[in-house]
């Protein structure tokens, strides 16, 4: 069986190794957005790029909405592979695949009322809204696979496997990229193209690692997965606990994403764009920063299952160090090259144009989220749900607020000072509860 036994001194250069697969794995990510995004940027015609805007906004808060399939299965795997019980590993494995195929039933049937919702919210021309009906009608299908990956994803982690973790996330965006990109530009499948890769690659790639799973945990726990045992009423409501929390904070969250894209849409097309291109940035670097707060979400739970105060409070300490210093290079990287990216990503020249003059706001915004960004990872590791909910609750609300001011007096300035506020509360919020983790060992 595997194990594995973390010093009491946890470097960091072992964050920095533990991440590195993950790192891949995650600037993978963002590439699909950027490549939908310039596949749509380039065809000469904003309406294709406001189309993909909020279509892909939308899903990603439907998708996101249900990220404690990764997020919930990453705690909890990782404290009992910290107590050494990989028969308990298994079942709550098996536990949230059930959870996934509910979630991805639940989202197809709400498909007709997610399209109303966008109707009725975003004030686009037919055309637009044609477009987004188009990604729609194929996207929603590739839901059940993805949110499979989640759980799989999640297992890796909480094992610190992050090697196979980051192999999931790698082939499943260089399929959707290579996918996509034929499907557009060799059969002009325009944005329809982009929602069929989303979908053949999604679910290739849980076929390949559901199959690679079973023969994993055969091999490595010395175990054959069986159905006895697994539905537990008191697990099954310890899940549900735990997973409702992440789902309400995660909905929260992606909803201050799609909050911002609607502000966006209020003050114009053009704007709607740029914000879109700018978002890009953050994501890139959200993703980029997750690595840390991923492989260190293992190590958190590993520790408290071995009940290890001095080990968690030296991975706390170095991987909030090693994350900030990351941002600063990811901030000063964008400085240089801000301009190259913009042009690649869009050829339309007033969206250039008008996207050179908030650029600022995306230096100032990234350093201030790594601290957020990695408390996240923390209390995820811990199984603090509760305070995750809590603190994210707080932060939207009062980032809703500042927000309906501030862009009604400063325009697009006021919705990225209200980003960067947002940031900031998150971290706040995190922090004032974090000695309740504390009290785990």
């Amino acid at each position: 069986m595997i194990n594995k036994n973390y010093p009491s001194n946890i470097s960091k250069k072992q964050i920095i190794l533990l991440s590195i697969p993950v790192f891949f794995s995650n600037l993978a990510i963002p590439m699909v957005s950027l490549i939908d995004i310039g596949l749509m940027g380039n065809l000469s015609e904003t309406r294709f790029l406001a189309a993909i805007s909020i279509a892909v906004s939308v899903m990603t808060m439907v998708i996101w909405s249900f990220g404690f399939l990764r997020m919930g299965t990453v705690g909890i795997i990782s404290q009992l592979h910290g107590r050494g019980d990989y028969r308990e590993i298994i079942k709550t494995i098996m536990r949230n695949l059930i959870f996934a195929f509910i979630s991805a039933v639940i989202i197809v049937l709400l498909k007709p009322l997610i399209i109303k919702g966008i109707i009725y919210f975003f004030n686009s021309p037919n055309e637009t809204q044609n477009l987004i009906n188009t990604y729609l009608s194929i996207r929603f299908f590739s839901v059940p696979a993805e949110l499979i990956l989640y759980v799989l994803v999640g297992f890796y982690l909480g094992l610190q496997k992050t090697n196979i973790s980051s192999l999931i996330v790698i082939i499943l965006c260089t399929t959707n990229i290579i996918l996509s990109s034929i499907f557009v530009l060799s059969f002009d499948l325009k944005i329809f193209g982009v929602a069929l890769g989303t979908f053949f690659a999604s679910n290739l790639t849980v076929i390949i690692f559901l199959m690679y799973s079973y023969f994993y945990v055969i091999k490595n726990f010395q175990i054959i997965p069986r159905l006895n045992g697994i539905i537990v009423y008191s697990k099954f409501l310890k899940l549900f606990n735990i997973n409702f929390d992440i789902f309400i904070r995660t909905i929260a969250l992606t909803f201050s994403f799609l909050w911002i894209t609607y502000l966006g849409s209020k003050i114009s097309e053009d704007i709607l764009a740029v914000n879109t291109i700018l978002m890009q940035f953050i994501i890139f670097a959200s993703f980029f920063l997750d690595a840390y707060a991923y492989s260190t979400e293992g190590v958190v739970g590993f520790t408290i299952g071995r009940k290890n105060k001095k080990s968690f409070l030296t991975a706390v300490n170095n991987s909030i160090r090693v994350s900030f210093i990351t941002s600063i290079l990811v901030s000063v990287v964008f400085l240089i090259f801000f301009k190259d990216i913009i042009s690649i990503l869009t050829d339309i020249e007033i969206l250039r144009f008008i996207s050179f003059k908030y650029f600022g706001w995306i230096i100032l915004i990234i350093p201030i989220a790594s601290f957020c960004y990695q408390l996240d990872g923390i209390f995820l590791g811990a199984s603090q749900t509760k305070e995750l909910r809590n603190g994210m609750i707080f932060s939207v609300m009062i980032f809703i607020l500042i927000s309906i001011y501030s862009s009604k007096y400063f325009g697009n300035h006021g919705i990225w000072f209200s980003l960067l506020i947002f940031m900031a509360l998150r971290s706040l919020s995190l922090n004032y509860f974090f000695n309740r983790i504390l009290k785990k060992f």
